[in-house]
């Protein structure tokens, strides 16, 4: 469409393209509405409507009953059908978390992660309504990501094999970091050891094929280097290869309800954060730092509260963060009046807006499910 003239195309949009996610929101909106909407919400007291989750067109359907979950594919073909789209038989199944199904290994596949249950003790047990399950579920990086990852390296390194050391570093190390970022929220140290290891093998063949007449510790100490608390490190200089288990594990905290970050809740932002706009790096900083509570007191921060930055040694022209807490103006009152337990040296404060703070929600482990996962094709 240019103004007012319209141009028809010939062609659709490519497989991959840049616009594609947009349109299959756009085609899909509405599904996971009309699936909910066929269920009652409880039944035998118990919830009873299906968990539905969405990314573009990928998708992945969640219920402990399997009849349920067989119900719900019939629901989606049929709402499909009304767009002339059908489900891709080859790319939809129905697996269990935990047991087999119809000959097929549990667990499935979802956006590069792998969903699964394992059987363990009472000790390491999940708990569902407080009773404990026998299972833990955890989501790791998929058997054909972390292939495909190694495979992405090793033929890197093979096209690379008269190149100097630090072509291969630069180009080897945006591919490392971004696919270790992308796990770094689920359980993937084993993993990211694996593959390291591997790395570590294939970048040894690229040195002893460099060098064929040279010795192993001639080639460790030409390409490695060797420090303690590091292991042996690939590098040219001050230039060193990445390794995967470099990236740290830190769990996703899923958002509270219908929070964003444009409700005017700082407090809350600034705990998950570390910023928010208009609010000082400094006080949102701190607030990270102490997770959202008094230094003084211990008690949480709330949108209504205001919030003192307080010098800890009592010199305020050192303003270095290791210096800074954030407390309540009335736990700075108390101090700066001699009865409570940090310096008396206050610093600037800033005032919370009216509204309040959600309750913060209890992460609860995850429950044994069938999964019907799919993808659509016209």
């Amino acid at each position: 469409m240019d103004r007012d003239n319209l141009f028809p195309t010939t062609e659709g949009t490519p497989q991959g393209g840049a616009i594609g996610p947009l349109l299959a929101n756009i085609a899909l909106h509405g599904l996971e509405t009309f699936i909910l909407s066929q269920f009652p919400e409880k039944k035998n007291g118990q919830n009873w409507k299906p968990q539905f989750v969405r990314y573009a067109d990928d998708f992945v359907v969640l219920h402990p009953e399997l009849e349920v979950i067989q119900e719900c594919q019939n629901l989606i073909s049929e709402w499909l059908k009304s767009l002339g789209l059908e489900l891709k038989p080859s790319k939809t199944r129905i697996a269990h978390t935990l047991h087999p199904v119809e000959e097929q290994k549990p667990g499935f596949d979802f956006l590069g992660f792998n969903i699964r249950s394992y059987p363990v003790g009472k000790t390491n047990s999940g708990k569902n309504n407080g009773k404990l399950t026998g299972f833990q579920t955890f989501i790791k990086p998929s058997k054909a990501n972390i292939k495909a990852q190694y495979r992405k390296i090793a033929e890197h390194i093979e096209s690379l094999k008269s190149t100097p050391q630090k072509r291969i570093i630069s180009d080897l190390n945006p591919a490392i970091r971004g696919w270790s970022n992308y796990y770094s929220a689920v359980v993937s140290s084993a993993t990211y050891s694996k593959l390291d290891a591997l790395l570590f093998k294939k970048l040894w063949r690229w040195a002893k094929f460099r060098h064929p007449k040279k010795g192993k510790r001639w080639i460790a100490k030409r390409y490695w280097r060797i420090g303690k608390g590091e292991g042996w490190v690939f590098a040219d200089g001050d230039i060193k290869l990445l390794r995967h288990s470099d990236t740290p594990i830190q769990r996703h905290v899923k958002v509270k309800g219908t929070a964003s970050p444009y409700d005017g809740n700082w407090t809350y932002w600034s705990k998950r954060r570390g910023s928010y706009p208009g609010i000082s790096t400094k006080v949102s900083t701190a607030i990270k730092r102490q997770k959202g509570k008094c230094a003084e007191c211990g008690l949480h921060f709330h949108m209504e509260d205001a919030i003192e930055i307080h010098h800890i040694d009592g010199n305020h022209r050192n303003t270095k963060m290791e210096n800074l807490t954030a407390i309540h103006r009335h736990c700075h009152d108390r101090i700066h009046g001699g009865k409570g337990n940090l310096s008396t040296q206050p610093s600037t404060h800033i005032k919370g807006q009216s509204g309040e703070e959600p309750d913060e929600r209890k992460l609860s482990r995850p429950v044994l499910k069938p999964s019907m996962g799919g993808d659509l094709h016209a």
